[in-house]
């Protein structure tokens, strides 16, 4: 294959660093990336921040994996957050840089494309684009099973727990949510936009109502004092205490997770360039500061029996939790809105997902592109790749039925997946001697600093991510993210270098949609197509 310097969009240049774009308009600025607008631009800034603001659905997903940072107390549930949050707050900067850079739905795939070097670009931007779908489809899978068991839960808070959910009820949930959710998702990109809001203002509403709610409610048989909520440590599993704590990490990292669903939705926003990275930073931001007042909230309100928690007979241990403080009716209520809240993560989980699929099959890397690339001419939405990423989810969820090891790995999954499709770009603007050409939103001379500490905690946590919960092993506590993990790494890359017919025989990369010279742009109101010579 010819591994000349790369022909695709505005790469052809010698090797520079930090230069800086001329503002264009975002059709323009894509036609200069290789493609032509196909989507149609319904979503206003503050929307692309919704869409990362809702998948990380605070007080939904810290319920969803409670049971990963409770296990070692107090400490591993409000300090492990605030040491995650510095770190998550680096790794969003450096994605916000190559976001603000290149703006393209395909995103991840495409920067490792566009920044690593001749020989190794094809084989990293196939990985990235891989590893980055399966990240994409096991995160819808992992919030709409969190928010299957939330249902169940409130069934079993509503019968005074007298209804204990089976893995057949819950899977039976879970597939109607992933449904119902592709169907929502099927819907026009502006009406997906406007409900955005609606998503923001939940969530917010939820957070602080659990800030200032619980203390009031909870009575004094169970609130803590400053002593326990901030420094109580104990160990419910094997490992060493401070292992422990690192390994409560994966809490806050699969809740602030999704960092690149802004840059899958920049063909579909006004303004990329600025828009998609500061959607990144502030959807980060914001959260990990509200989700450390939620953690110790639930710290100083949780009462002293740690065991007694983790041991619900829901599996929730925040419904106990709730049960406590407000009773069973007020339990009930909070209860309900969480699990529409995680309805709405779920929403735009899926909304993402389906991006970046229907992006990597725009350039033709995966089985049916031709099948999946198509535009819905009605909706003006990839509906084939909703519907693909929704069946693809629930076939994931059959985990659930190996046990409760097996689907909760799916968690560990979705980051794990996550910071290799993070970090293989992040390293290949500065390690692939190409040109990178600065968006409006850059660090300076603390971009390369912000990557090494992103890289390097992203690197650390992969391998943490995939220990099993205790140091005795066994088919009930094997941690089956490796497995998965594992399976699917070889498998993208056993079809890249598959004889006669895998990626290394025809996959180029990104795959130029646009003529040099022209600009191509889509009316947001009818989808029509229209084509002009640029004058630039």
């Amino acid at each position: 294959m010819d591994e000349s310097p790369a022909k695709f969009g505005s790469y052809e240049h010698e090797t520079k660093v930090n230069l800086i774009r001329e503002p264009i308009s975002d059709e323009d600025f894509l036609a200069t990336l290789g493609y032509k607008q196909e989507l149609r631009r319904e979503f206003s800034p503050v929307e692309v921040f919704g869409i990362g603001f809702s998948i990380i659905g605070l007080f939904p997903s810290i319920s969803s994996v409670l049971f990963f940072s409770l296990p070692y107390g107090a400490v591993g549930m409000v300090w492990g957050w605030a040491v995650c949050v510095v770190f998550l707050t680096f790794m969003s900067l450096a994605l916000a840089e190559l976001a603000s850079a290149a703006p393209t739905t395909g995103g991840l795939y495409y920067w490792s494309y566009a920044y690593s070097t001749p020989k190794w670009r094809r084989l990293l931007s196939w990985i990235v684009g891989y590893t980055n779908t399966i990240s994409n489809i096991a995160g819808v899978c992992s919030i709409d099973w969190g928010c299957a068991l939330q249902i169940t839960s409130a069934a079993s808070i509503g019968s005074n727990f007298t209804f204990v959910p089976t893995v057949g009820h819950n899977f039976g949930v879970f597939c109607a949510l992933v449904i119902s959710h592709a169907a929502v998702c099927s819907l026009s990109g502006r009406i997906i936009a406007r409900l955005q809001k609606l998503y923001i203002t939940f969530n917010i509403v939820l957070v602080l109502g659990i800030i200032i709610g619980m203390p009031i409610a909870t009575s004094k048989e169970f609130k803590n004092d400053a002593r326990f909520a901030f420094g109580d440590l104990e160990n419910f599993s094997l490992w060493p205490n401070g292992y422990g704590v690192i390994l409560s990490f994966i809490a806050p990292l699969w809740v602030i997770g999704g960092l690149d669903s802004c840059v899958h939705m920049s063909e579909e926003v006004s303004n990329a360039a600025v828009a998609v990275p500061w959607g990144i930073v502030a959807a980060t931001t914001l959260s990990g500061v509200l989700g450390w007042a939620v953690n110790v909230t639930i710290a100083f309100c949780m009462g002293t029996d740690i065991g007694g928690i983790l041991g619900s007979v829901t599996g929730q241990p925040m419904s106990d939790i709730l049960f406590n403080s407000f009773g069973q009716k007020g339990a009930l209520a909070i209860w309900a809105l969480v699990a529409v809240t995680q309805f709405m993560m779920g929403t735009s989980s899926l909304t993402a997902s389906s991006r970046q699929t229907w992006a990597f099959a725009r350039d033709g890397a995966l089985p049916f592109s031709s099948f999946f690339h198509r535009i819905n001419s009605t909706t003006g939405t990839p509906v084939n790749c909703v519907w693909m990423c929704a069946g693809s989810a629930i076939l994931l969820g059959l985990l659930a039925f190996a046990g409760p090891t097996a689907i909760n790995a799916i968690f560990s999954l979705a980051v794990a997946c996550q910071y290799i499709a993070y970090s293989i770009p992040i390293s290949a603007r500065f390690l692939g001697g190409k040109e990178f050409k600065r968006g409006p939103f850059h660090l300076g001379i603390f971009s390369l600093p912000v990557a090494v500490i992103a890289v390097a905690w992203m690197s650390f946590m992969v391998v943490v991510v995939m220990f099993p919960t205790s140091p005795i092993v066994d088919s009930g506590s094997m941690n089956y993210s490796c497995v998965v993990l594992g399976g699917t790494l070889s498998l993208a890359v056993g079809y890249y270098y598959f004889p006669k017919v895998g990626g290394v025989y025809w996959f180029e990369g990104p795959v130029k949609t646009v003529h040099d010279g022209q600009s191509y742009s889509a009316d947001s109101s009818d989808g029509k197509e229209n084509v002009e010579k640029s004058s630039k």
